[in-house]
C-alpha cells in the first residue's frame, strides 16, 4: 500500500501496565444520520495494533464513524482490579473523517479507571 493511500488505523495501550492492549476486540461502524453499520471486528495483536488498517484506499470514504473498544473484556483478562460493575468496559469513539487521502490514526490509552485518545500519525 502507497504511503500516500488513505487509511484508518489504531493502537491500545494499558498505560496501568505500561504494556500494549494485545487481545482487546473492537469493533468498526459507520454512522449516517441514526443509522449506525457495523463495517467489521477486529482484536489488537501483541503490539496493540490491528494486523491491516481498518479502512484503506477506497473503502474509506468521508464520514462519520465509531470505533467501539471493549476495554472492560481486556481488563478482566489482563487480570486487573476492577470493581463490579467495572467502571469502564465499552468505550464508543465517535469521529469524522473529512479526507479520505489522509491517514487517521486513533490511539486509544486505557487503564481500569481513565482514558483519552486524540488524531495520531
Amino acid at each position: 500500500m502507497a504511503a500516500d493511500t488513505g487509511r484508518l488505523t489504531t493502537h491500545v495501550l494499558d498505560t496501568a501496565s505500561g504494556n500494549p492492549a494485545a487481545g482487546l476486540s473492537i469493533d468498526l461502524y459507520s454512522l449516517d444520520g441514526g443509522t449506525r453499520t457495523h463495517l467489521k471486528t477486529v482484536s489488537t495483536n501483541d503490539d496493540g495494533r490491528c494486523d491491516a488498517p481498518l479502512l484503506a484506499g477506497d473503502s474509506l470514504a468521508v464520514g462519520e464513524y465509531e470505533l467501539v473498544f471493549h476495554a472492560g473484556d481486556y481488563l478482566k483478562q489482563s487480570g486487573a482490579a476492577l470493581t463490579e460493575p467495572a467502571f469502564l468496559d465499552v468505550i464508543p469513539i465517535r469521529f469524522g473523517i473529512a479526507d479520505p487521502e489522509a491517514h487517521y490514526h486513533v490511539p486509544l490509552l486505557i487503564s481500569p479507571y481513565g482514558y483519552s485518545t486524540y488524531r495520531g500519525s
